[in-house]
């Protein structure tokens, strides 16, 4: 959604509003989870990537000693904005905490959706901004997750992070190794927490991208997220919203008021440590 404010009014919420969402937002975001957060200034910053590790060698005794030289490279991480809009009737104003409380609701589910499914299989807002769609692919299964973990430690990875869409979960569940063993052991005290082959293993909506994948597997110690300054908060209560399809709502006719939220956030990483994952029929079956 998208929208033109002509008067930005505050209504009373809590000043903590943005950081809570922040923080639901990290907590709703499978790959906020797995990558390292770092704190991005505005004008970006270079992230160096070890290319290649030293190598030890064995030396006798009055010999010199060899002087590793690890490869090194750097990426620029540059921070982009993703928003949302959310419409309220003005009833809300009544109750400050239902108000809170839808907000908290809403907007953190929305900004950890799109930015996931972005990273996983979409497009990237920008040159500085990486995102996982041309990786390797491996079918869901014993076989593909093995497939996927072997591809990942040829590039000089660990498999130590799964994300899963609802179909791949499911088609997972029935899964089993060569002994016939469940591919994925959950973790009752963790929710949709699991793991499978050692991997920590999430699973959330929208690691299922039409057209693109159902997951991604990857080591996520080669992977960095950062925000600028968290979440940022506006109110417009006299705008006119555009929703789509010729909708259009009048704020201020309708006795209603929007909530805009943005986050300049920036993602990169070694896209070479990561595979993505499809279900088909008979992976499904």
């Amino acid at each position: 959604m998208s929208g033109t404010a002509t008067n930005r009014t505050n209504v009373g919420l809590p000043p903590v509003l943005s950081t809570e969402i922040l923080q639901k937002t990290q907590e709703a975001s499978a790959i906020m989870q797995l990558a390292r957060k770092i704190e991005l200034p505005g004008t970006g910053a270079e992230i160096p990537v070890i290319t290649s590790d030293p190598t030890a060698a064995w030396v006798s005794e009055t010999s010199s000693k060899t002087v590793a030289n690890p490869g090194l490279s750097k990426k620029t991480m540059t921070a982009y904005k993703l928003a949302v809009i959310v419409p309220f009737s003005n009833e809300f104003k009544r109750d400050a905490n239902a108000l809170y409380n839808a907000l908290v609701g809403r907007l953190p589910n929305a900004l950890a959706a799109k930015f996931d499914a972005t990273v996983i299989g979409g497009t990237a807002p920008g040159s500085n901004f990486d995102v996982l769609t041309a990786c390797q692919t491996q079918e869901v299964g014993f076989a593909g997750y093995v497939a996927a973990m072997g591809d990942i430690a040829d590039n000089g990875g660990d498999m130590n992070g799964i994300i899963l869409s609802p179909q791949a979960k499911a088609a997972t569940l029935g899964a089993t190794d060569l002994q016939g063993r469940p591919l994925f052991i959950a973790d009752p005290s963790q929710g949709n927490v699991g793991v499978i082959l050692g991997a920590k293993t999430l699973a959330e909506k929208a690691a299922h991208v039409a057209g693109v994948c159902d997951g991604v597997a990857g080591d996520w110690s080669q992977a960095v997220w950062g925000t600028v300054e968290g979440v940022k908060i506006d109110f417009s209560e006299d705008a006119t919203l555009d929703i789509g399809s010729g909708n259009v709502i009048n704020l201020f006719q309708q006795n209603m008021f929007a909530v805009r939220a943005e986050i300049e956030v920036g993602f990169r990483a070694d896209t070479n440590c990561f595979n993505l994952l499809t279900v088909t029929e008979e992976s499904a079956s």
